[in-house]
């Protein structure tokens, strides 16, 4: 497969190599993401300053249910595939998580109680823009408002993310995980 954008190459102009870089796990290239979007130095900026990619106030483990799963459910196999090659061992996923952010029902054994919340709530602004009252009380009762703000704001950055993946067709990172391995 091949981008329908191409992403940029180097030299990078000083300011983006070394965010490039910093971006990264040392040994690893930049994403084919982040290096087509570097073509463009303001929709980067704008991007990364949109990415929440900081210690927010979910776990780590919370955010990535809420991002795999936003981006299974958009079939964003680029992204999910480097959040699973990247953070899913880190998280404590092995093959019976990964397969459940693909499943098509949010009630995985594999998942605490807490987490079923968590993939209901990405699954129900996937399908409907919205949550219902009826999960939302199951929600405050257990997560705070900034967390659920927080879901909410993951779950849509990450469709956006899988929008710009499939539009322009990324073609996956040689290390990145397939769909096709754990359906």
């Amino acid at each position: 497969m091949t981008a329908r954008i191409a992403p940029a190459v180097r030299p990078y102009a000083p300011d983006m190599e070394e965010t490039l870089v910093r971006l990264m796990p040392e040994g690893i290239e930049p994403l084919l993401l982040f290096r087509m979007l570097a073509r463009e130095p303001r929709l980067f900026r704008r991007f990364m300053a949109g990415g929440l990619l900081d210690k927010g106030t979910l776990g780590l483990r919370e955010r990535e249910i809420v991002i795999d799963r936003a981006c299974a459910r958009c079939g964003g196999e680029y992204e999910w595939g480097v959040h699973i090659a990247l953070f899913a061992e880190h998280v404590g996923f092995g093959p019976e998580e990964i397969a459940a952010t693909l499943a098509e029902d949010s009630d995985a054994e594999c998942w605490s109680a807490d987490e079923r919340l968590l993939v209901r709530m990405v699954d129900q602004l996937h399908d409907t823009a919205t949550v219902d009252d009826e999960l939302w009380a199951l929600l405050a009762a257990r997560f705070s408002e900034p967390q659920l703000l927080e879901v909410t704001m993951l779950t849509g950055f990450y469709h956006m993310v899988s929008f710009v993946v499939n539009a322009t067709r990324l073609p996956p990172e040689p290390y990145a995980a397939r769909f096709a391995d754990y359906s």
